[in-house]
């Protein structure tokens, strides 16, 4: 299954100035696939060696005793009768079971740059936080992290293109040849896509949930699929909280992400949590939740944006989760809803802003949503160059009232649509209609500075 973070492990292989990688994500995102069974077996065949710091407890043992990085070589060369050296990759998989690993990256660097090392987790952050709590700031043996000692690279699950591009290859060079050119997609293409694109509003990212259902073609096995890996995730809140309150807060939150974005107001209520709760009793499970990259939250900015983003009210602010599928597994919506054209009218719009979200979080947006006077707001607002791009994310068709309002408080340079509807460009009103499908390809040329070929993309399609 293609990963398109198989280019950035070759990009960081290749580099001479490499240093040890740091690999984040939340749990069954594909970290352990992609960078053994792809990546460590088609670059370093027969020269990697990959240790799993939940079961291989000796060699934990042996690292808490001998924070050395001379010493954890010659350990794992005479385990794995082995010679290491600059062309064998180390892979120490799990860190959160052995920070001590995690320390080592930094003599890694400083001693053994030659050597490749890639170290992962899923509750690292979570750990290490946690570890220098017991520890206590002021005590100089807390854990300590190898700041600009590292190279560092977060996975998270799949995105629509990625997706689309396992799902249906044909339909992907399509799609992506009519974005190139600048062109409408075909009736056919763009039906299709956005069947495939309703497919993954229900299957979501998750490697192992993708696979199941391109296996065997079943949404129930690929639901199957999720309500393992969403009971996963509730237990892990078990493991690796700080108190019984946390669990229970922690996991309230998870469970209620669908049901608070799908009020009227959509900002994220304390109340509806727990009865008298304040504020502050949740800043640490949503902190806990976002270190787990289990939730996305966005900030609020109100009438008069400045660059750069800041949130205009702490206490006023919107969840989302990180995939799409376990967001719908979470709504308990009918599979037949997102399959069937006509069932789907009936469709929330938050599917569709919970998968613009996601996007683009994954391309590194922090997110931010805009509230003007009445009613009037944009689910989303991003930086761009000198300026801001409200970003209106509907199902079909939206008010230009939250437009005039914008207008009355900002400069539009363009505002972009994101619907089911075909691509084009509203040249008085300066809106930029981008279809669902074509969202990654559109944050993809935002990245680049190439606004202004979107918009002369979209008048060509008018």
């Amino acid at each position: 299954m293609y990963r398109k973070y198989i280019e950035n492990l070759i990009e960081w292989k290749n580099n001479h100035n490499r240093k040890p990688l740091m690999v984040w994500g939340a749990r069954q995102v594909g970290k352990t696939y992609l960078i053994k069974e792809i990546f460590a077996k088609e670059y370093f065949p027969n020269k990697y060696i990959y240790v799993d710091c939940r079961i291989e407890h000796n060699f934990v043992d042996y690292c808490m005793e001998h924070v050395n990085a001379k010493e954890i070589i010659e350990y794992l060369s005479l385990d794995r009768d082995m010679v290491i050296d600059k062309d064998t990759l180390l892979i120490f998989d799990e860190a959160q079971e052995c920070l001590p690993i995690i320390t080592l990256m930094k003599y890694f660097c400083q001693d053994f740059k030659e050597i490749p090392v890639i170290v992962t987790g899923s509750m690292v952050r979570i750990k290490i936080q946690r570890e220098n709590r017991k520890r206590g700031l002021g005590n100089k043996d807390k854990f300590l992290f190898p700041v600009g000692k590292i190279n560092q690279l977060t996975i998270y699950p799949m995105n629509f293109e990625e997706f689309l591009l396992n799902r249906n290859k044909q339909l992907y060079d399509s799609v992506l040849t009519a974005y190139k050119n600048h062109k409408i997609c075909e009736e056919l293409i763009h039906n299709k896509a956005l069947e495939v694109f309703y497919e993954y509003l229900l299957i979501g990212g998750m490697p192992e949930v993708v696979d199941t259902f391109i296996e065997t073609g079943s949404y129930q096995e690929a639901r199957e699929t999720l309500k393992d890996l969403y009971d996963n995730y509730l237990a892990d809140m078990d493991l690796y909280q700080a108190s019984p309150e946390s669990i229970v807060r922690s996991k309230k939150i998870f469970e209620n992400i669908y049901t608070q974005l799908n009020k009227e107001s959509k900002n994220f209520k304390v109340s509806l949590i727990e009865k008298d709760a304040k504020s502050r009793n949740m800043r640490s499970p949503i902190d806990w939740l976002a270190l787990a990259y289990l939730i996305n939250k966005a900030s609020l900015i109100k009438e008069n944006v400045t660059i750069p983003l800041i949130d205009s009210d702490e206490s006023l602010y919107r969840l989302y989760l990180s995939d799409i599928g376990i967001f719908s597994y979470q709504s308990r919506i009918n599979a037949t809803t997102f399959i069937d054209k006509n069932a789907r009218n009936s469709l929330s719009g938050i599917f569709f802003e919970n998968y613009v979200a996601s996007e683009l979080v994954k391309s590194g947006y922090k997110l931010f949503y805009w509230k003007g006077k009445g009613n009037s707001e944009f689910e989303f607002i991003i930086e761009y160059d000198s300026t801001v791009i409200p970003i209106d994310v509907k199902k079909s068709k939206g008010s230009l009232d939250s437009l005039d309002k914008f207008k009355n408080h900002n400069k539009l340079f363009v505002a972009i649509k994101i619907s089911e509807n075909k691509y084009g460009y509203d040249v008085n009103n300066k809106i930029l209609t981008v279809p669902c499908y074509y969202v990654p390809f559109l944050i993809n040329t935002l990245q680049k500075g190439e606004i202004n070929e979107l918009i002369n993309m979209g008048k060509m399609c008018n």
